[in-house]
């Protein structure tokens, strides 16, 4: 039996999220009809977590074991032929039997893209939350800051998060422009709540909106209460970047 690695890149904007779902389409249930042709065999499919739909990934990281003398590459090369367009294995590579894509991450970091101009894209618009209004950048950088370290997310967890406890450790919360009113802000942390992420923004932006403040986001924070913070920012902006062993 061996236990394989593999990176995959997806775009969410068809998907019902990562989990396979009774009567809807998923990026895991999609690669996992891909491994049945080519092996014969039902192979679950373990993910570092799963994202909701809508959501993207550059660097989602799952595995799942086999007994097969197929190789890494043939994987990786017949995963990508038998996944529609939107699904691309990056990596396979074979590791060792005790790895698990879930339970060994140290870290994950999302990207969260905001349009923030006059005018929304035609292209792409699928891949960011446009919002018309200027946005206060150095007030939602300030915001921002109030997040890294090890606190209680309550206020930002959504309902139905499979935990334990709310306690997560962030080790990076950035916002940086990029040209032509595209935002990104980027969250490093050592594990996410249900739509953490995209609460988190959702707040931010209503400090850039001048709805609150940074003392009042960090309010917010420490209040542990979900109903004080802003609403769950939209999915096509979130981007699963990498996930770090």
């Amino acid at each position: 039996m061996k236990n394989f690695k593999i990176i995959i890149e997806y775009d969410g904007s068809s998907y019902h999220g990562w989990q396979r779902q009774k009567n809807d389409c998923t990026i895991q249930e999609e690669i996992e009809k891909a491994l049945f042709t080519m092996t014969g065999k039902n192979t679950v499919l373990t993910a570092s977590g799963r994202t909701d739909a809508g959501v993207h990934a550059l660097g989602q990281v799952a595995n799942f074991t086999c007994d097969t003398d197929l190789s890494p590459q043939a994987f990786q090369n017949g995963l990508n032929s038998l996944t529609r367009d939107d699904i691309v294995i990056i990596s396979c590579d074979i590791v060792d039997e005790n790895f698990h894509s879930r339970f060994d991450a140290k870290s994950k970091t999302y990207n969260y893209r905001i349009l923030n101009r006059d005018l929304p894209a035609a292209i792409n618009r699928q891949y960011a939350w446009f919002i018309k209004k200027e946005l206060d950048l150095d007030a939602m950088r300030l915001a921002v800051k109030h997040i890294i370290g090890t606190h209680d997310f309550k206020a930002f967890e959504g309902t139905g998060s499979p935990r334990s406890h709310t306690t997560r450790r962030v080790f990076k919360a950035e916002i940086a422009e990029q040209g032509n009113g595209l935002i990104v802000i980027e969250i490093k942390a050592d594990g996410f709540l249900r739509f953490m992420v995209r609460n988190i923004v959702g707040t931010v932006v209503d400090v850039g909106l001048e709805k609150t403040t940074s003392d009042g986001f960090k309010k917010i924070l420490l209040s542990k209460d979900r109903s004080m913070a802003g609403a769950t920012a939209l999915p096509q902006g979130l981007f699963l970047m990498n996930v770090e062993y």
